[in-house]
């Protein structure tokens, strides 16, 4: 994965509107430095009216009033060791909010921001749950989000969507096994995946949800449309 330097003061770089796909869930893309695939910043309400974000995304100062007017953030929540491009200004902004990333990335998040505790540190809330992925040591997780009798699962990088792209990027990514249609991307089912068999279980299990609604994920096209059979075209890689 590319390294990336955490930015220190607040910097805003193309990115799409908010969106609201249900009642509690909301999210926006955004751009990456020097790269053409994008990223996208989960923005889930819970009952008492905090926020938790999920990959949070520094945005124009009309973007921020409109996530501040959904509530207060109280939970900012680093997805893995890569994506740490804007934890510490969202921390600096937000200084009482709690930091939680997976566990097996408390070193790498915690170069750059002070952690207050894995995803297992998570309080819960009727509506929403922060887990661990299986078979991948702690390395990445996903939120489970309940809206109206429907579910929408949120990913990071172990569950891909990504279009394949134009130029040498598009090739290397292509090359690399990260590009064209669901997948466990090859780099992280060598560098991350440690259980195939266990991750498989664990998305084919996921996939089986009965209210499963959606799949969100963070580079790529997001799945409406039998979100089941996308993750187990997923759990079918490994």
């Amino acid at each position: 994965m590319p390294k990336m330097r955490a930015h220190e003061e607040w910097t805003v770089l193309p990115h799409g509107p908010l969106r609201q796909l249900t009642g509690n869930l909301w999210t926006v893309e955004g751009s990456l430095p020097d790269m053409p695939i994008k990223r996208v910043c989960s923005i889930v309400r819970l009952r008492g009216g905090k926020l938790v974000l999920h990959n949070a995304i520094a945005l124009e100062e009309r973007a921020m009033a409109e996530i501040e007017h959904l509530g207060d953030p109280a939970f900012l929540l680093v997805p893995n060791g890569w994506h740490r491009l804007d934890a510490k200004v969202f921390k600096d902004r937000y200084p009482a909010a709690r930091v939680l990333c997976p566990g097996g990335a408390l070193e790498r998040v915690g170069e750059v921001i002070h952690v207050d505790g894995t995803y297992d540190a998570f309080p819960g809330d009727v509506d929403v749950r922060v887990q661990h992925l299986e078979g991948v040591e702690r390395a990445e997780g996903f939120l489970e989000v309940r809206s109206e009798g429907r579910v929408s699962l949120v990913f990071n990088d172990l569950v891909f969507n990504q279009p394949h792209l134009p130029g040498l990027f598009g090739f290397v990514y292509r090359l690399i096994g990260s590009s064209g249609g669901p997948r466990v991307p090859l780099a992280l089912r060598m560098r991350v995946v440690t259980e195939k068999k266990v991750l498989r279980s664990q998305l084919e299990e996921l996939a089986g949800i009965p209210e499963l609604e959606r799949v969100v994920v963070m580079h790529g096209t997001s799945v409406e449309e039998a979100p089941g059979d996308f993750l187990r075209a997923v759990a079918a890689t490994l």
